[in-house]
């Protein structure tokens, strides 16, 4: 009888031994061992082996893996660990590593992480029970979801503003006109936003396998996110304001160069401008009738039968002498460039290509073959030193013809089945991968080559736009949102993505005004244009066999408002300019969600709000769809103007208003500075020697960063440029003008100092040079004539004065 239960029992612990084998899920389990090093808690679970790294006092870097850690490589991360004083402390049960903005608490049984403020709330911790595990190589961090929590981000996704309740999968898609809830699309950007209980914080997911993100998709007991392979290797950042996240999330995965100043003018494209007549036929239209515009952009036509590095010689016979004329009406040319090289004996592209090895490959070494626009093609390894120095000589022949910017398209890779094999190798720069593990960061080592190639071939700063890109993008590269649809849900949607790219690090961002796919009515036009002045990349363009799609195809009303806001961007260029210099500067985006500065407000995440944006620190849009005749706008809390008439709005309420054709609803922010300058036709052209300031009354401070360089060259990297703070003190009644900063002379001689809102008791008084004599009711921008020389609407009351532009401080009271 002892020898049947002795043999029962051994057939109990064998079949439970058998079915913990056979798990397929792998937990990470206890701590086993610890050694602290720094600023850097390394140790190895009964699983796993990971380490916490201390970046900086408000990022705590996480990896894990079932097997030792890897080399330390990323083409996301930019910044090195700052030295930051951490104090860890251990029992048997938790350790915890401190710095002066943040507590992260270890627990060994099992291994999990927890994130608390240094007054002991909790910001974010693995959900008990789930902590971090795997499922073959699928990694998962399981996170508790807080009541009430919202996410944002994740770059270019649809959906709504607050992802909370969906999931989302990153692997770069070539999603031609897709759906306004099509998920994935051309670009990975796994950083988030999680907001709760007054807290917020951000995490990225440095990993460029597939990730996906669920967000209480399908349960209501956590937040996760995975990657297919490699480790777990994630960035926590908390502050207290979500804009200092951003910061951070940029000073961790780098910020945009300043682009070139003619990138930010009206850009006319079409799928396709050919041959040269049409192009320069175009061109002349845009200057007859006195549309703004600074580029013209040509697709795959351009080229002999879609061979990259070619011209097709009989509709472009001498496109360096084209590009000339262009240039002397003031456009710059930009040309689409995909990664597919034609496979053809007698094609030099390809036989350099062949002969310098720097082909994707099978792993028998032979090169990747797969069908696009010329037909069979190889593609470069852009994660290779070798492919992207190859790639940098050849981009050369677009700079040697003229061209000043780059598009990079059809680069997740795209190619006809959109079905690439897994076993393909890459380079990976030196680490080799799989097409797996390379795929989401194939088209930013692309638009990374490209930027490179032309600042080497000019020494100048170039245009450059992609389509698909991995986190880090803004280094290098614009974005915009690909094939879209000419309808009036994608109209909103595509606000919605710019928005999300901006809480996602993405300042350089735009997308096809009037949609690609498809013909928009008349009244969706310009709705879309009038939204396209306020992108950061404000570009037209639509498909080959849609009707054309330039402002006069539409009729002369939507001529007149095509030109009138275009008109306003134009004028706008200082303050824009300045804009995207803050965006070099700190991570800031220039199109913010409202989410931004009003964090915890739930009207922001309203269905009704969502889509409302600031464009720069000023102006409040508010995009509705044009069949709409009425729609509700949320003004946060402060005071709120009209662009168009200085009618004033109290801040922290809603308001119903009537919409029109001709105008976009626009607002402006009291205490706001806003430079402006005089109309002009393209940044070629020289505006005139005053600089025009419009001051807002409000009851808040505010300071504005003014910002001149030359538009074109690295040279404000040396100093040479012009920067001037600006500060609004609503508590002294006064506003005072830093001194200059910087080597570069403005090009502008005069002020001209425009108040709105100011009533007769303010009296405007300097102790130099001013006048207290002002020009009353100048009229403010119509929505006829954004020029502002309409008769102004009653009860505004807007006052100017203009005094020399000296380099030195001073301040004015009232």
């Amino acid at each position: 009888m002892r020898r049947l239960i002795y043999f029962a029992f051994f057939l109990f612990a064998l079949g439970n031994h058998t079915i913990a084998q056979q798990n397929p899920v792998l937990s990470v389990g206890n701590i086993t061992s610890t050694a602290n090093e720094q600023q850097k808690l390394a140790f190895k679970t009964e699983h796993a082996q990971g380490e916490i790294l201390v970046y900086s006092p408000n990022v705590i870097r996480v990896r894990l893996d079932k097997k030792a850690l890897a080399k330390d490589f990323s083409y996301a991360v930019v910044m090195q660990p700052q030295k930051t004083t951490v104090k860890i402390s251990q029992s048997d049960s938790e350790i915890v590593l401190l710095t002066d903005s943040l507590k992260a608490v270890i627990s060994k049984k099992p291994f999990a992480v927890a994130f608390y403020t240094l007054d002991g709330k909790l910001i974010n911790q693995d959900e008990k029970g789930l902590q971090n595990s795997w499922v073959a190589d699928e990694v998962t961090a399981y996170k508790q979801m807080q009541a009430g929590e919202r996410f944002v981000g994740l770059g270019e996704k649809n959906g709504n503003l607050d992802r909370k309740g969906n999931g989302y999968t990153n692997w770069n898609y070539d999603a031609f006109g897709y759906s306004t809830g099509q998920d994935p699309l051309y670009s990975s950007i796994p950083f988030y936003i999680g907001i709760h209980h007054n807290l917020n914080y951000g995490i990225f997911l440095d990993n460029t396998y597939q990730t996906d993100f669920n967000f209480g998709a399908s349960n209501n007991r956590f937040s996760s996110f995975s990657a297919q392979g490699g480790e777990l290797n994630y960035y926590f950042i908390y502050h207290t304001q979500l804009s200092d996240i951003v910061k951070s999330y940029t000073a961790l995965t780098g910020r945009m160069k300043m682009p070139p100043l003619w990138s930010l003018g009206y850009q006319q494209n079409r799928y396709s401008y050919y041959p040269e007549t049409e192009v320069m036929r175009i061109a002349q239209t845009l200057r007859e009738k006195k549309i703004p515009a600074d580029g013209i952009t040509l697709d795959i036509h351009y080229m002999d039968q879609y061979k990259l590095f070619t011209w097709d010689k009989q509709r472009f016979g001498d496109p360096l002498a084209m590009n000339k004329k262009l240039k002397e009406m003031g456009f710059k040319t930009t040309v689409i460039v995909d990664p597919g090289i034609k496979v053809e004996e007698g094609y030099a592209a390809y036989e350099d290509g062949v002969k310098k090895n720097i082909f994707v490959k099978y792993p028998d070494s032979t090169n990747f073959t797969a069908q696009v626009w010329p037909g069979w093609c190889h593609f470069p390894d852009f994660t290779s030193p070798l492919g992207r120095n190859w790639w940098h000589e050849k981009i050369k022949f677009f700079a040697n013809t003229g061209v000043d910017g780059i598009w990079n398209d059809m680069n997740e890779i795209a190619s006809w089945g959109q079905k690439m094999p897994s076993n393909i190798s890459f380079n990976y720069d030196g680490a080799l991968a799989s097409h797996k593990q390379a795929h989401n960061v194939y088209g930013m080592q692309m638009a990374r080559s490209s930027f490179e190639g032309m600042v080497q071939a000019t020494n100048k700063r170039p245009f450059n736009l992609t389509r698909a890109g991995y986190a880090g993008l803004q280094r290098y590269t614009a974005i915009w949102t690909g094939d879209n649809r000419s309808e009036e849900d994608h109209m909103m949607a595509g606000v919605r993505l710019l928005n999300s790219l901006g809480l996602s690090g993405v300042a350089f961002t735009g997308m096809d005004i009037g949609g690609f796919t498809g013909n928009p009515s008349v009244s969706l036009y310009a709705r879309w244009i009038q939204i396209g002045a306020f992108n950061p990349y404000f570009r037209n363009h639509t498909a080959v066999n849609t009707k054309s799609s330039e402002p006069w195809a539409y009729g002369e009303e939507v001529t007149e408002i095509s030109r009138n806001f275009i008109n306003l961007r134009y004028k706008l260029l200082p303050y824009l300019y300045s804009t995207f210099n803050e965006a070099a500067t700190t991570g800031m985006p220039v199109v913010r969600s409202l989410a931004f500065t009003n964090t915890h407000e739930p009207r922001v995440y309203d269905g009704k709000f969502q889509n409302q944006f600031m464009f720069g620190q000023a102006f409040l849009v508010a995009p509705f769809e044009s069949t709409k005749e009425y729609g509700a706008v949320f003004f946060p809390k402060g005071n709120w103007y009209s662009l168009y008439n200085d009618e004033p709005l109290q801040g922290d309420t809603e308001k119903i208003i009537r919409l029109s054709l001709q105008q976009l609803p626009v607002f402006v922010k009291g205490s706001s500075i806003v430079p402006m300058q005089s109309l002009i036709q393209s940044t070629a052209e020289k505006p005139s020697d005053t600089l025009v300031l419009h001051i807002y009354k409000g009851s808040e401070n505010n300071s504005f960063v003014y910002y001149e360089d030359d538009g074109e060259s690295y040279n404000y990297e040396k100093g040479d440029f012009y920067k001037r703070q600006i500060t609004y003190d609503a508590k002294q009644r006064k506003i005072v003008f830093a001194k200059v900063e910087g080597n570069f002379k403005s090009k502008f001689s005069q002020l001209k100092l425009v108040f709105h809102g100011f009533g007769d008791q303010d009296k405007i008084q300097t102790g130099t040079a001013l006048q207290n004599d002002f020009v009353s009711f100048i009229a403010p921008i119509s929505r006829f004539d954004p020029q502002g020389t309409a008769n102004p609407t009653t009860g505004c009351n807007v006052k100017s004065v203009t005094i020399s532009n000296d380099k030195n401080q001073f301040e004015i009271k009232y």
